[in-house]
């Protein structure tokens, strides 16, 4: 499966830079299968290397990303730009998909680059097959001759050819697909942020007018929240650690507010999220999110149906409240973007299933899904987002 999704990558890669010799598509390989493991050995090298070309490269409207194999993309600094994202978030991204598959130190885990090497020598031979094919920029003889030098050395990274960076101008990051998803929420934080820059100004301008009178202060701007809701097994979590990576953000999952048992009153679940504890959330919560300070609440455990410890909230400029009933009307409009993850039945269903296994699907298909459902519709929690991301 890997292989066949592999030659569909390399022939649209052909299809777009028409200037790829077999040295680039030996590249194409590496980073297909290993990623920028090998570009982190110092990452503040790699952030400082980042802005630099960040801050040359024009903006251009052209694809963000672009699919190099099941796992990897390539992300176009130029495309990132234009859609004036910050750099920084990039960085981050690039950061945590390299460090995720840095090469085993461990002599038990030699295993993995082993396989690893096995993958990367499986897509050498799809390039051959496609060479011979006459489906890229060069010939099967090429290729061969190439890769014949290539081997003699081992397996290792190599550069972009020289006639491909003068045609083709390569800038990019290697990221993980998954991030991919976060587009549409990172463009929406993005024009929160140019939203807020107006009121920015007057709170700088108030400041310095202080200062000036003698009654010195400090004033920082206030985090961000983000909520994200949606249906149950349609990646909330996933999403919130990813865009937390991103943003250095902090998370507040609402699985710390299940419901204890004494307090499930048949009245009580009969209310649209009447099996959270919203009045807790509040409480412990709701009166510090938007504070530029650490805080802490009590954690609910579902695994022991009982409280396990507090919770520290520490200061951050974004914070992300995670999971099903987050954007409750109980809460009022805390939030500053909501994000709505979606995911069809049957999806959802073999995702439960897989997960949670056949006693606990069956409880979420009787019980806690008609209950999502319930409050889905009749809060329109869906109508009211500011992003869908779909499964």
């Amino acid at each position: 499966m890997r292989k066949t999704a592999f030659a569909g990558h390399l022939k649209n890669q052909a299809a777009l830079h028409p200037s790829m010799t077999p040295q680039d598509t030996v590249k194409l390989c590496f980073q297909a299968v290993f990623g920028a493991e090998h570009i982190l050995t110092d990452p503040a090298t790699a952030r400082a290397n980042l802005l630099a070309e960040f801050a040359q490269i024009p903006p251009r409207e052209m694809a963000v990303f672009e699919l190099i194999s099941v796992e990897y993309s390539r992300c176009n600094l130029a495309a990132w730009k234009c859609l004036q994202l910050p750099a920084e978030w990039l960085f981050r991204m690039f950061l945590h998909s390299a460090a995720g598959n840095a090469t085993p130190a461990k002599e038990e885990d030699t295993g993995k680059r082993e396989n690893a090497e096995a993958l990367f020598m499986e897509y050498l031979e799809t390039v051959t097959a496609c060479a011979d094919q006459g489906l890229l920029p060069f010939t099967g003889t090429a290729w061969r001759g190439y890769l014949e030098e290539y081997l003699a050395g081992g397996v290792r990274p190599v550069h972009h050819s020289q006639p491909y960076r003068l045609r083709e101008k390569p800038a990019y990051r290697i990221v993980k697909r998954d991030y991919e998803k976060l587009l549409p929420v990172l463009q929406k934080l993005v024009a929160l942020q140019e939203e807020a820059l107006p009121e920015q100004a007057n709170q700088e301008q108030t400041i310095q007018e202080q200062n000036f009178q003698g009654q010195a202060m400090q004033k920082q701007a206030e985090p961000k929240i983000i909520a994200i809701d949606g249906r149950a097994a349609a990646g909330k979590t996933t999403l919130a650690a990813l865009l937390s990576q991103v943003l250095a953000a902090e998370v507040i999952p609402m699985d710390d507010f299940f419901l204890p048992a004494e307090l499930r009153t048949a009245e009580r679940l009969a209310q649209n999220g009447g099996n959270i504890h919203y009045e807790r959330f509040r409480a412990e919560v709701l009166p510090y999110l938007k504070k530029n300070e650490s805080f802490s609440y009590h954690r609910f455990d579902c695994g022991i149906m009982d409280y396990s410890g507090a919770r520290l909230g520490q200061k951050s400029s974004w914070r992300i409240v995670e999971g099903s009933y987050s954007c409750h009307p109980a809460f009022g409009d805390y939030m500053d973007c909501r994000v709505f993850c979606d995911i069809s039945p049957d999806e959802q269903r073999e995702r439960i299933m897989k997960r949670n296994g056949p006693e606990m699907a069956e409880a979420f298909s009787t019980r806690w899904i008609p209950m999502e459902e319930q409050y889905f519709k009749t809060e329109r929690i869906k109508e009211k987002a500011d992003v869908i991301i779909e499964v």
